[in-house]
């Protein structure tokens, strides 16, 4: 269940991203925290216990919504856009490697 509902603006052009491999839509001018959590109920894992994040300050001052893109880049998912095809990974990155956290 997803844990943000979207109950205005919904008159904005449809883009399309992934999440680890899933094809997600999202609104031109969402963050990829408010994409994500209208999606699903977590950003990611946290990488020192597992548990599921959703990001905390929703202002790029903590560093609870960090996820990774595909081409290695770090980025704060309550402060960057969604842009058409951008491919997102909330594996955690450990020596250079994508590790799966445990659900």
């Amino acid at each position: 269940m997803a844990l943000l509902k979207r109950v205005a603006e919904t008159h904005r052009t449809t883009l399309t991203f992934t999440v680890d491999g899933q094809a997600v839509a999202a609104l031109e001018g969402d963050t990829l925290l408010t994409a994500m959590l209208t999606q699903g109920e977590h950003l990611r894992h946290s990488e020192f216990g597992g548990a599921p994040r959703a990001g905390f300050c929703m202002m790029g001052a903590c560093q609870d919504c960090w996820v990774q893109l595909e081409d290695g880049r770090r980025v704060r998912a309550c402060s960057t856009f969604v842009e058409n095809g951008m491919r997102v990974i909330t594996h955690t990155v450990r020596g250079g490697s994508i590790v799966k956290e445990a659900p």
